[in-house]
C-alpha cells in the first residue's frame, strides 16, 4: 500500500544543498573582496547592505507571518461555513478566534460579519459595528477597498485601547461574495521588543519610517526625534530617501560618519531604516571577517550533514505513524483527508465516478465480550487484509474507527459498487476465522454510496453511514444503498 508523502526528502535536501551552497560561496567571495578592499569601503559598499538584507529578510519573516496566519482564517472552510450557515452558536466562532489566537501566539484574533455586523473575538461577541461609528471605520474601509487585505496601527478596542498592528483579511463565501472581515492582532510593543532583538543580535539601529518621513516603531535607544525632517544630518535626505524607497546614504551626525541602509516593506507600507556608526564599526570588522567565513563553512557542512542523515533515517517511520493504522495497517483519517482532496482534484479534472463504501463488523461487541480483545483485533486486522486483497491499487481502504472501514473507488459508479460491497460481504461471510482453534463466525454490513460531484466528501461518507444503518436495521450482514 502506498501511503501519502509528508515532505519530498530527496528534493528539500537538494534545495538545502543548493542554498547553503550558494550562501557559503556568496560569503566566501564577499570575503575575498573585502580582503582586497580597505575596511571603510567594505563597511559603506557591502557590510552594511548585506547586514540589513539580512534584517529585513528577518523582519519580513517575523511580520508577515501574521498576513498568512490571517490568509488561513479567511480561507477557512469553518469560518466560512458558519457565517453561511446563519452564525448560530457564537461560543464555537469564540472558541475558534481563541484557538487561533493562542495558536500562534497573537495578541487578538478577530472576525466582523458583514451581515449581523457583529465583532466577534475570542470571548465571544464584543460589538456591533456601524457605519456612523467613528472607531468603526477601519472596517467599511475594509470592506470597500479591493486589496485582500491592508495592515494597521489602530487601538485594540477589546483590549483596553493598546496600540496594535491588525492584519485586517477581507473574508468571500464559497460563491466569492464578500460576508466579512478577519485578522490577528500583534501589539507595537511586541514588534518594538522584536527590533531590539534584532538591534543587540547586529549591533545595527534599526527603526521603521511612515511615507512622511515619521519614526513609527523603534527599538531602544535609537535617539531618533519622531519627525526625521528635523533630525540633525539626517534631515535634508528624508525627501529622497522617500522617493528612491531602497538604497544606501551618509551623513554627519555629532561629529561621526553615519551610514543608513532604506528597504522599503510593501506588505508593511513602511520602510526599514537600518543604520551603522561608522566609527563603531571599524573596530571589530577585522576580527571578525575571517571567523564568520569559517564558521559558516563548518555550520554549512555540519547541518547538511545531519539534515541528511536525519531525513534519510526517519522519514518513513515518521509517514508511516502519520498515515497508517497501527492495528490494520490501513490508511488513517488523516490520510484520508490528504488523499480525498487529491482525488477530488483529479476529479474536477476529469470527472469519473467515484463510490464509497463504509462497512461495519456485525455483533463485533459480542466478539470482544466473549473471546477478549486480542481476539478481536485478530478479526480487524484479518478483516482489514481480505479488504485491501480484494481492492485495486487506485482504490483507498481507511480505518475509519473502531470496526468501520471506509473504501474509496474511483472510477466506480453506485451500481459497480453495491456488486462488490455483496462481494465483499458474501466473501468475508464465507472466511474461516480460527483463532485459538475457535471458529469465529464474521459478517459485515456494507452501506454504499456515489460522490455526486458537488458536495463535500463527508456528506458522501454521511449517505454511506445512513445506508450502513439501514442494513444493520434490516438485520445485518447485507448491503444497502444511500
Amino acid at each position: 500500500m502506498n501511503h501519502p508523502r509528508i515532505f519530498d526528502r530527496r528534493r528539500l535536501v537538494l534545495i538545502l544543498w543548493a542554498l547553503l551552497t550558494s550562501g557559503f560561496l556568496a560569503i566566501s567571495l564577499f570575503g575575498y573582496q573585502v580582503s582586497k578592499q580597505a575596511i571603510r569601503e567594505a563597511i559603506i559598499g557591502q557590510d552594511l547592505p548585506l547586514t540589513a538584507s539580512n534584517i529585513y529578510s528577518e523582519i519580513q519573516k517575523d511580520l508577515v507571518r501574521p498576513v498568512l496566519i490571517s490568509s488561513t482564517m479567511a480561507n477557512d472552510t469553518f469560518l466560512r461555513d458558519w457565517v453561511v450557515k446563519g452564525e448560530r452558536d457564537v461560543a464555537e466562532m469564540a472558541r475558534y478566534l481563541r484557538e487561533m489566537k493562542e495558536r500562534y501566539k497573537a495578541f487578538s484574533s478577530f472576525f466582523v460579519s458583514d451581515k449581523s455586523a457583529i465583532y466577534y473575538t475570542g470571548e465571544g461577541i464584543f460589538k456591533r459595528v456601524s457605519p456612523t461609528e467613528k472607531r468603526d471605520a477601519w472596517y467599511y474601509r475594509v470592506r470597500d477597498m479591493q486589496p485582500e487585505y491592508e495592515i494597521n496601527v489602530d487601538p485594540d478596542l477589546a483590549n483596553a485601547d493598546a496600540l496594535t498592528i491588525f492584519i485586517n483579511y477581507r473574508v468571500f463565501d464559497f460563491a466569492g461574495k464578500y460576508i466579512g472581515a478577519t485578522g490577528i492582532g500583534l501589539t507595537v510593543d511586541a514588534v518594538r521588543r522584536l527590533i531590539t532583538e534584532y538591534q543587540e543580535r547586529f549591533q545595527r539601529t534599526i527603526y521603521f519610517v511612515d511615507t512622511q518621513g515619521r519614526v513609527v516603531i523603534f527599538g531602544n535607544h535609537t535617539g531618533r526625534a519622531p519627525d526625521l525632517r528635523s533630525a540633525p544630518g539626517i534631515g535634508p535626505l528624508i525627501d529622497t530617501i522617500l522617493k528612491d524607497k531602497s538604497g544606501s546614504y551618509q551623513y554627519l551626525a555629532a561629529g561621526d560618519n553615519h551610514i543608513l541602509n532604506v528597504n522599503y516593506l510593501p506588505e508593511l507600507k513602511w520602510y526599514l531604516f537600518v543604520e551603522q556608526n561608522e566609527e563603531k564599526a571599524l573596530a571589530g570588522i577585522r576580527q571578525t571577517l575571517y571567523a564568520n567565513l569559517a564558521i559558516s563553512l563548518v555550520v554549512t557542512l555540519i547541518v547538511l550533514s545531519l539534515t541528511h542523515l536525519a531525513f534519510s533515517r526517519y522519514q518513513v517511520n515518521i509517514e508511516e505513524m502519520a498515515s497508517t493504522d497501527k492495528l490494520t495497517g490501513l490508511l488513517n483519517r488523516h490520510a484520508f483527508t490528504i488523499l480525498i482532496d487529491k482525488l477530488l482534484a483529479e476529479y474536477r479534472r476529469k470527472p469519473q465516478p467515484i463510490a464509497v463504501l463504509l462497512a461495519d463488523i456485525d455483533h463485533f461487541k459480542n466478539i470482544n465480550d466473549r473471546h477478549g480483545h486480542l481476539a478481536g483485533d485478530q478479526v480487524l486486522k484479518k478483516l482489514a487484509d481480505t479488504l485491501q486483497a480484494s481492492l485495486r491499487e487506485s482504490d483507498m481502504a481507511v480505518r475509519w474507527g473502531g470496526e468501520e472501514f471506509l473504501l474509496v473507488m474511483k472510477g466506480c459508479d453506485l451500481a459497480e459498487g453495491q456488486r462488490i460491497a455483496e462481494a465483499l460481504r458474501q466473501k468475508v461471510e464465507a472466511m474461516d476465522f480460527v483463532l485459538n482453534s475457535l471458529s469465529i463466525p464474521v459478517t459485515i454490513s456494507i452501506g454504499v454510496s456515489q460522490y455526486d460531484g458537488v458536495e463535500l466528501p463527508e456528506q458522501t461518507v454521511s449517505r454511506s453511514d445512513a445506508a450502513l444503518y439501514l442494513a444493520k436495521n434490516a438485520g445485518r450482514n447485507r448491503v444497502k444503498v444511500g
